[in-house]
């Protein structure tokens, strides 16, 4: 009995170890490795690395350079293809750094000097141009079993390939000789230019979990399906596929009414995608349907539309779903990677998840069960007038966190420095009208707040686990959508947005809405309450038209890329570093970076991460410029001196 007892004990100790170990494998980058794009597959971009601090911040220096090998492609002779911006969060282990190009080319660099030590070309630049954004990439993917080491990369022309960790080659017994062609299997035949994979995929319990792009406003109502599908990570194979739309018989069928799911198609995930290894769940932040301003095609609600959808991973099973914008008429997607974070409140431990959304919500779950943490209540929205649509009458609206930027175009958010600009404000609102969050567009022109590419995006948020504060990049812009009859020769749609969605001006070329405009806000999780609100980047505090009115930092640009250690805040912006305090947002340092080295990186395009190497801190960021023969990626590593 006595051994028994021993026995049981040390069998609780070693569960409760592991159970510690799974905890704090949700706290973001461990050991002063970064093995997730987020740091960690709970996508918390943190970790508690202290070397760097607000004393010593503004004395970091240019450690290494690595410039992307796309240029060696760009270089051959007849190549007249062309990369974008290079986005890519280099992972680091043991020593090593894995990154992705912007033509899903795979490098590993020593992590110490910046130099090559391989590099894969899957080809996909061949392919020809992929859809939405073109020749762009956000990482890779890492997976061990304690003896095997290889690294997964999801491209652009759609193939999942499985490469040695050490050598860069594929592994022959994964798929075809190292690949999986992931056009197949889709709901109908698909090219390159309608469908492409640019987020990294996620690992749990063996399975690789991707998702996928595909093409933003297509012209016709049957589409490309984004089903969410789960490969073996040692051979390959396909386990599972999720319909991103239901199917007949299948839960959340009966919100595409009229037939609407056999042939709509986008709800994809072209985001990166968060998982929980000790629950074996992985979290997927949907997009839109087909097409992604007018839906009276798809009459319902429109599972899993505009959701996060909780799966199991080892099955492909719905554990849970919540549906962010109802019929979404905006192209409000979730953005960005769910934050897994362990949080406290009121007395009661939960394991939770935070979607930032393009809406300026941030939406709280128990990432176990789905319930929200806080209530989130269903409203009356404005209904649509355009002839064939039926737009949700209502919209789900969290009590907590309040929104982390402005919504809506009101008289209340309308920009007001002085009565003369009000004026000239309400005269260009005018022709159009007041639109409030939720306003579907029409034929006549309706203003967007926040705009098409949303409050929030890829960007997403850290989360510091030692103050359960979760730090949220935003923007404040306006949109006019204006809805026109396309020409039957070429779509078989009633109604597609007119162009782009036009980015309207106020008085003098200053915005037609109020301050802040980039920002940074941290928000106590434990509570749902704002810490702190601090503008980033550049603003109009000194346009002509405001001067002498003191116009306090109004924040300008786009997101900025926060990244949090154990010392400070990071915020990777335009072409600067900043440096910010965690309980106030108040910022303390900024390296402008292209003013550092040689220079002439262009400005940051990718989340930064951090490492530790031989016993010092690193910070990396990617970076893009432009020459002559186009977008030039490169790679920043900082340390100290």
């Amino acid at each position: 009995m006595k051994t028994n007892f021993i026995a049981l004990c040390a069998r609780m100790l070693l569960l409760g170890t592991v159970a510690i170990s799974i905890a704090a494998a949700q706290s973001g980058a461990k050991d002063g490795q970064w093995l997730a794009h987020g740091g960690g597959k709970g996508a918390a971009k943190y970790a508690a690395l202290d070397q760097i601090t607000p004393a010593n911040f503004d004395q970091l220096k240019i450690a290494w350079t690595w410039d992307s090998v796309d240029a060696d492609i760009l270089a051959m002779d007849g190549v007249r293809v062309q990369t974008q911006s290079m986005q890519a969060t280099p992972l680091m282990v043991n020593g090593v750094m894995y990154i992705s190009t912007s033509f899903s080319q795979v490098a590993a660099i020593d992590a110490g000097t910046g130099k090559t030590i391989w590099k894969y070309d899957p080809g996909s630049w061949r392919e020809g141009r992929p859809a939405n954004m073109g020749f762009l990439h956000r990482g890779v993917s890492y997976w061990t079993d304690g003896n095997e080491e290889r690294i997964i990369v999801a491209t652009g022309h759609s193939h999942l390939i499985a490469l040695d960790a050490k050598t860069g080659k594929p592994i022959p017994s994964f798929g075809e000789e190292g690949h999986v062609n992931l056009l197949l299997g889709l709901n109908r035949r698909t090219r390159i230019s309608e469908t492409q994979v640019n987020s990294p995929p996620m690992i749990i319990r063996d399975v690789i979990v991707t998702g996928g792009v595909v093409m933003d406003r297509p012209a016709t109502k049957e589409f490309v399906r984004g089903d969410i599908r789960g490969f073996d990570v040692r051979t390959g194979k396909k386990l599972w596929q999720f319909h991103s739309i239901p199917q007949d018989g299948e839960f959340g069928n009966e919100t595409w009414e009229d037939g609407s799911w056999e042939y709509s198609g986008n709800t994809n995930v072209w985001s990166i995608i968060s998982g929980d290894e000790a629950l074996g769940y992985v979290y997927l932040p949907f997009g839109a349907p087909t097409n992604d301003f007018y839906g009276g095609h798809r009459p319902g609600d429109n599972l899993f539309g505009t959701s996060i959808v909780c799966l199991n991973a080892e099955t492909g099973e719905r554990v849970w779903h919540f549906q962010t914008t109802h019929h979404d008429l905006w192209d409000y997607d979730n953005p960005s990677a769910p934050n897994l974070v362990d949080i406290v409140v009121n007395g009661k431990p939960i394991k939770a998840v935070a979607q930032v959304g393009k809406t300026g919500f941030v939406y709280v779950f128990d990432r176990v069960t789905g319930k929200p943490v806080w209530p989130i209540v269903e409203r009356p929205v404005p209904q649509s007038v355009v002839p064939g649509e039926k737009s949700s009458l209502t919209q789900p609206f969290p009590t907590k966190p309040a929104p982390f930027a402005t919504q809506g175009l009101t008289e209340d958010t309308l920009i007001d420095f002085t009565p003369e600009i009000k004026a000239e404000a309400l005269e260009i609102v005018k022709e159009y009208g007041f639109a409030p969050l939720f306003s579907p567009p029409d034929d006549k022109g309706v203003f967007l707040v926040p705009y098409n590419g949303g409050a929030g995006n890829w960007r997403g948020a850290a989360f510091d686990p030692e103050s359960a504060t979760l730090y949220v990049a935003g923007i404040a812009r306006v949109d006019l959508m204006t809805l026109t009859k396309p020409d039957p020769n070429r779509s078989n749609m009633d109604w597609l947005l007119q162009g782009l969605p036009s980015k309207p001006r106020g008085p003098s070329g200053l915005p037609l809405i109020k301050p802040p405009y980039s920002t940074i806000t941290a928000i106590n999780m434990n509570t749902g309450e704002h810490t702190w609100q601090t503008p980033v980047g550049e603003g109009i505090e000194n346009h002509p038209r405001l001067k002498g009115l003191n116009i306090p930092p109004t924040g300008g640009g786009g997101w900025a890329y926060p990244m949090a250690t154990k010392t400070m805040l990071f915020g990777a912006k335009d072409g600067d570093l900043l440096g910010l305090d965690k309980s106030t947002g108040k910022r303390f340092g900024k390296l402008e970076l292209n003013g550092m080295g040689d220079g002439g990186f262009g400005r940051v395009t990718g989340a930064p991460m951090t490492y530790m190497h031989n016993g010092k801190q690193y910070i990396a960021v990617s970076m893009t410029g432009h020459e002559p023969n186009g977008p030039k990626g490169t790679l920043v590593a900082l340390a100290l001196p």
